[in-house]
């Protein structure tokens, strides 16, 4: 089949300010304007290594989502499955800046925001089927009832279409009405997927299993090729058939902002993996780009251009 895109996601995409110095947020008189958003972020960092995606999301007309359609845009996503309606907002969110290598204070104001009243009814079966692969994440089915609906058919279709989906369970508890609820959200839409990406301790929540071993094991009982467990400084474990093991983290001289490593690790993986390269190659990519990604103030500015990636 020749596909029209290699990637699509389904997801929200804030604009975010960034405080110019640490401290309290309620302190901060000076911030810097960047995107955010889980799904976004991959889709950037996809981009920049020369794949072809797609996002789906909707925005409000307002300045916030005109910067964010822009932004896109010109990163080369293909972003004509993004409705723009002059009757929704554009959620956004302030973030601080820390010093000490922590994950750094977020502050949300994205409910009731446009990409959270996006419907069954908006996908695009036809263009999500011309796609080699998926990529989803816990954050976007968190938002609203109906974008878990959207994220379960988007994954439905595209696993009916027999391309390959890849899932972060990316989790934000504070967005689910319990812990349990999350569980069991979150893990129905990892065991539609192929590749599931769970940091050690969100694997630990969501399994209630201890080791990398034994949460790559859960999740690959239950229909997962390919499970990485992401152990930050550490580096990452990996199982799929016939192998499994360990990579190591790379060097990092100082930590500035953790926001968004994950999603560049999720990129680094997934965009070797469409190019064929080996499990281990890939999960090596993926550590990479995630240590590059924190030495960074903001959530895409570490990723890198395939230039840049040189031959890793």
């Amino acid at each position: 089949m020749n596909h029209v895109l290699d990637v699509i996601t389904f997801g929200e995409a804030m604009m975010m300010l960034v405080a110019d110095q640490p401290g309290p947020l309620e302190q901060a008189m000076l911030f810097h304007k960047r995107t955010a958003g889980a799904e976004t972020n991959v889709a950037i960092g996809l981009a920049r290594l020369g794949l072809k995606v797609g996002w789906a999301s909707r925005l409000g007309s307002d300045s916030m989502g005109r910067y964010l359609l822009d932004t896109m845009r010109k990163e080369g996503i293909d972003c004509s499955h993004v409705v723009c309606d002059a009757s929704q907002r554009t959620g956004m969110q302030f973030k601080g800046r820390v010093t000490d290598g922590s994950d750094p204070p977020v502050e949300y104001h994205r409910k009731g925001s446009a990409a959270s009243l996006m419907q069954p009814g908006d996908i695009d079966e036809a263009w999500l089927r011309g796609a080699r692969h998926l990529h989803g994440t816990g954050v976007f089915p968190a938002i609203s009832a109906n974008c878990y609906q959207v994220a379960r058919r988007t994954m439905e279709i595209m696993k009916d279409a027999g391309g390959t989906i890849s899932f972060d369970p990316n989790l934000r508890p504070s967005l689910w009405a319990s812990t349990d609820a999350m569980r069991e959200g979150v893990n129905a839409l990892a065991f539609l997927a192929d590749w599931v990406f769970p940091g050690l301790e969100e694997g630990r929540l969501l399994t209630g299993l201890e080791s990398p071993q034994d949460i790559a094991r859960f999740y690959r009982n239950r229909g997962a090729a390919i499970v990485v467990v992401k152990l930050g400084a550490a580096g990452a474990y990996f199982d799929a058939a016939g192998q499994s093991g360990y990579v190591a983290g790379f060097p990092v001289e100082q930590v500035i902002d953790t926001v968004g490593a994950g999603d560049g690790f999720a990129a680094g993986v997934i965009s070797a993996l469409l190019e064929g390269k080996s499990l281990r190659a890939a999960v090596e990519r993926g550590a990479w780009i995630g240590a590059r990604a924190v030495q960074v103030l903001g959530d895409t500015e570490g990723l890198p251009t395939r230039q840049e990636l040189g031959d890793r």
